[in-house]
């Protein structure tokens, strides 16, 4: 059975930022190791953007099961033969660097961006088709996001990266996003809500865990909460919606309020005007998908999703909570012992996320 890693990343090297123009070069980020003396040092290294720090992990080959140069792509075959090896056919690529806004300046975000996609299409196009990446859009400069997923359609991206809380100071369903999400599903590109946030925070080492679930995991959910709200899908019949590597046990409680504040709004409360219908099978009908964790309780939730909108990725590079790369055997394990239908399998592992990144 072909299986596709739906979630896993690269870790940003010197030459992602080789390919800025000639005048952007005054925003190539630098790296830093912070004297062990300040208080306010990260952990490890650090990108230094703009003036401000971001964390740039120096990552242990065993935990990870990962090396340095299957990380940063610095030998692509070395990264297929790891993927041979856990019987993977097709990686799709996310950020490292960008799960958190990096700047709050637009020149800055276009020049970082602009570089990274173009790096990225040239160390996956050494891949021969395994390796498909997801673009990143400068979302503070609409022209110029579009611009660059239309590069990415050209150059092997599979989709486009967005984020589930305020970006660009706009929340998912404004209208300023439209012409964005227009362009994605003219050019067939789903709209990726990965964990993170777009909102720039910079956080000493001190106290950088202690909004990361706020500014991490929950960004995702909104997303998937307020564009049915606001009915977003319906506005763009043909886009799909991933919510990547937020796990899927929100997906009932979720589903759960939305049909809360229908009823609510029905009574005469003052919530607010709702533009959406919840349907029996609201992700297939509104073409959401939804990583899930190989350990999660799938009976329950399929309930919720149906079969055919839940993926998997085993987070490769990340040594996090959502860390899986065994995903696959577990998940074949699970069906053997009658945790969950067989036919469920090759959906997760390979039908549901060919349809969603249209491979």
């Amino acid at each position: 059975m072909l299986v596709i890693d739906a979630d896993t990343h690269v870790d940003e090297t010197e030459s992602t930022w080789e390919y800025m123009r000639e005048e952007e070069f005054q925003f190539k980020p630098t790296t830093g190791y912070p004297a062990k003396s300040d208080p306010s040092r990260p952990p490890s290294r650090y990108w230094l953007i703009d003036g401000q720090r971001q964390i740039r992990f120096i990552r242990d080959d065993e935990k990870t099961r990962t090396t340095v140069e299957t990380r940063e792509l610095l030998d692509v075959s070395a990264r297929l033969r790891a993927m041979d090896e856990r019987g993977i056919h097709l990686q799709v690529i996310y950020p490292t660097l960008f799960i958190m806004e990096a700047t709050t300046r637009p020149e800055v975000s276009v020049a970082l961006r602009r570089s990274y996609n173009r790096w990225l299409a040239d160390r996956c196009a050494q891949s021969k088709g395994r390796l498909r990446w997801v673009c990143l859009p400068p979302t503070m400069v609409i022209d110029e996001a579009i611009k660059e997923i239309k590069f990415g359609k050209d150059h092997g991206a599979c989709g486009v990266l967005k984020k589930g809380d305020r970006e660009a100071g706009r929340w998912p369903a404004d209208p300023y996003f439209f012409p964005l999400y227009e362009e994605a599903e003219r050019l067939g590109m789903p709209l990726c809500f990965h964990t993170g946030s777009g909102t720039p925070d910079f956080p000493s080492a001190r106290d950088v865990t202690l909004g990361s679930f706020m500014r991490s995991q929950q960004p995702t959910v909104h997303a998937f909460h307020t564009l049915l709200r606001h009915g977003i899908p319906s506005k763009f019949p043909k886009l799909r919606f991933g919510f990547i590597e937020a796990n899927s046990s929100w997906v009932p409680y979720v589903i759960y309020d939305l049909k809360r504040r229908i009823e609510q709004v029905s009574a005469g409360s003052t919530f607010g005007k709702t533009d959406y219908v919840i349907q029996s099978d609201l992700l297939k009908t509104n073409r959401m998908y939804v990583t899930c964790q190989s350990d999660e309780d799938l009976s329950y939730i399929l309930k919720f999703s149906g079969e055919d909108n839940l993926i998997m990725g085993s987070d490769y590079t990340h040594n996090d909570q959502s860390m899986d790369h065994d995903f696959a055997r577990l998940l074949r394990n699970r069906a053997d012992n009658g945790d969950i239908p067989r036919s469920v399998v090759s959906k997760i592992l390979y039908d549901n996320p060919k349809t969603f990144y249209a491979l």
